[in-house]
């Protein structure tokens, strides 16, 4: 089965985090900003005016953040390429989108990641079970995700990840498993 990029790709992104998101002002972000308001540094073409002084400027929320890569599906893939300053009508159902995309993003990098530990064949059926899950094969529609059961998946993604304490355990891991969760 075929993941779907779980990397960050701001460039086929519409810069959801930066206007989506709401943070106070802390050591991590130097001003308040609330939900669905765009960030003072997001210039007209969705880009960070300051992205490479972030953190000199404050904002090392912003560095440290990572979506993987929900943005860009949600902007590509169930919005076709529309972004919220051409149609702010929008704002609702793609923020929607976005939180639950991104929570089926952050299980998917928890799977992807317990597929690099030495699974027996029973757990990787389980693992591949759940992965399909996340992961239809006629992929999501605005609809389908909204009607996804995401605490469902959270509470199957956490029984699995537990059942693993084996696996995990010193003297379990294999020197070739614990290099390619190294590397």
């Amino acid at each position: 089965m075929s993941l779907p990029s779980l990397e960050a790709d701001c460039s086929q992104c519409a810069a959801l985090c930066c206007i989506l998101l709401p943070f106070d002002k802390s050591d991590a972000f130097a001003f308040d900003k609330a939900g669905g308001e765009p960030c003072r540094y997001l210039n007209a073409d969705f880009r960070c005016e300051i992205h490479d002084k972030l953190d000199a400027r404050g904002c090392s929320g912003c560095v440290r953040f990572d979506c993987h890569g929900a943005g860009q599906r949600v902007v590509q893939d169930l919005f076709a390429g529309h972004n919220l300053q051409d149609a702010p009508e929008l704002m609702d159902r793609m923020g929607e989108a976005f939180r639950r995309m991104r929570r089926v993003h952050e299980l998917l990098v928890l799977l992807r990641e317990a597929g690099r530990l030495p699974l027996g064949e029973a757990k990787e059926a389980e693992r591949q079970a759940i992965l399909k899950l996340l992961n239809p094969p006629a992929d999501w529609s605005e609809a389908a995700l909204a009607a996804f059961d995401i605490a469902g998946a959270e509470k199957a993604v956490t029984q699995f990840l537990s059942s693993l304490r084996d696996v995990v355990e010193p003297g379990n891991v294999t020197p070739e498993a614990s290099r390619a969760r190294s590397g």
